[in-house]
């Protein structure tokens, strides 16, 4: 039960970091919101909190435009003039499990949830947010580390502290923006890899109350995915690329779903379409970390060997 209770929490880290992948510019300057956000938050309209231009920044390069060079830069200058922020680290800590990069992501967990316990004074929603982040994010490294059998016990205290911040960090405002898609994220991964949780209630925490939009979107298509349920990850995916259309990840997750549909459908324009995805995905590859410029190429490998070789 210990194994299978940490185990989902495992693929959140997988797939926070794959989005969250770092996934947290000029986007700024060149005004590429939808709706222009508020100096240094990124997730509020209205009653913004203090994170930092920097911190801003780098996240609106990882996941609006999906430019992990940029992100990095940001974040160098963040970790410098924005220290006390705890997402700078927790996007380093990204970062670095992108990277298989286990001594920087042990250290950045532990500087998210230090940073985290010291905020928790000024601001209790972000403080006790991040918190719950850090900790998460250190019984990743412990999982990495020991193994899902040894490292289970340890993994799952951390779990448990988890949950004890995320439910802090909600009594101070169970609405906010930034907590609801963390927590939104965190539970729809949940749903999508236990057989008896439904993703209803995570895809309503998201739609009615996280930000940015376009990170719902893609939440929501990225769980429909995972359920197979392909025409409303396609719904999901074609919405988050109104809004970030210059992100090469969004064509990646859109050729990802069409080729599915295009095996389920046994479909040659689906297929077609996919390989098209694939290379609008790859027009931006420098912009991309390696390892997952080499998966799009795979993936986009097999939807031409299946358009080519369609009884194969």
């Amino acid at each position: 039960m210990t194994k299978q209770l940490f185990l989902p929490q495992s693929i959140v880290l997988t797939k926070l970091t794959h989005l969250a992948k770092a996934t947290f510019t000029a986007a700024i300057a060149l005004n590429l919101w939808v709706t222009p956000s508020l100096a240094g938050d990124p997730f509020r309209t209205s009653e913004p909190h203090k994170i930092g231009d920097q911190t801003e920044a780098a996240f609106k390069a990882i996941f609006h435009q999906g430019d992990y060079p940029a992100a990095d830069r940001y974040l160098k200058q963040a970790i410098s003039s924005e220290s006390n922020e705890p997402l700078a680290y927790a996007m380093k800590a990204s970062l670095a499990y992108g990277n298989k990069d286990w001594a920087r992501l042990d250290t950045y967990s532990k500087k998210t949830l230090e940073t985290a316990q010291k905020l928790i004074a000024s601001d209790p929603l972000r403080g006790n947010l991040y918190s719950a982040v850090g900790y998460f994010l250190e019984g990743a490294v412990i999982i990495i580390r020991e193994g899902t059998v040894n490292g289970a016990s340890r993994a799952l205290s951390r779990l448990r502290q988890v949950y004890e911040y995320l439910d802090k960090a909600e009594a101070v405002s169970a609405r906010d923006p930034e907590l609801n898609l963390i927590k939104g994220y965190m539970d729809l991964m949940l749903a999508v890899n236990l057989p008896f949780a439904s993703p209803d209630q995570a895809i309503e925490r998201l739609e009615k109350n996280a930000a940015p939009r376009y990170l719902v979107d893609r939440g929501i298509a990225l769980a429909y995915r995972d359920l197979k349920q392909y025409s409303q990850s396609l719904e999901y995916a074609n919405l988050a690329l109104k809004s970030t259309a210059d992100n090469p990840e969004i064509y990646y997750l859109k050729a990802q779903i069409l080729q599915e549909l295009g095996k389920k459908e046994k479909s040659p324009q689906l297929f077609q379409e996919a390989i098209a995805n694939f290379d609008k995905a790859l027009t931006k590859k420098a912009q991309l970390p390696g390892n997952l410029v080499r998966q799009i190429e795979r993936e986009r490998s097999q939807a031409a060997n299946r358009l080519n070789n369609p009884g194969g």
